[in-house]
């Protein structure tokens, strides 16, 4: 194989390596620009936590109107979501970056606020994850694997 070629070895054995760095340090550029748009954009977390209405601006302030009610019921628990996966999204790009920032620089080179960071993130990330997670369901209609049991 001839140098440039997939799989190819350097003369200094390094092939392979090298081109890795490279890819690795191109997607982290990418990665970087993307939580930056992300961050500057009306999607982030900061600007969707600011986006919110008034119960009073549906129907007007003491009204009773229950449609009005549960309009605003479901945008405070969409716009509720929303938040969550705007941060979410944030804190994923973030912690893809500073791992393929470590992955780059050897995780034993990265200096330890960056390595404490990414620990926070990953420790946030699972605890929403298993805050999120649907409880596995019971089956309590006495079904077997194998089909209906019998009593």
């Amino acid at each position: 194989m001839q140098n440039g070629e997939v799989g190819a070895v350097a003369e200094d054995g390094t092939g392979d390596l090298k081109r890795g760095v490279g890819a690795l340090e191109k997607f982290k550029k990418s990665v970087d620009a993307l939580l930056a748009d992300f961050e500057g954009s009306a999607a982030s977390k900061s600007k969707v936590a600011d986006q919110k209405i008034t119960r009073a601006s549906l129907s007007g302030q003491n009204a009773c109107f229950a449609e009005a009610d549960g309009l605003y019921t479901q945008y405070n628990r969409v716009h509720t979501s929303l938040v969550s996966l705007s941060k979410s999204l944030g804190d994923q790009i973030e912690y893809l970056s500073l791992g393929v920032h470590a992955a780059a620089v050897g995780f034993d080179n990265v200096e330890n606020d960056i390595r404490q960071r990414f620990h926070e993130i990953q420790t946030r990330l699972y605890e929403e994850n298993e805050k999120n997670r649907k409880p596995e369901p019971t089956n309590n209609d006495k079904q077997v694997e194998s089909g209906w049991g019998a009593e």
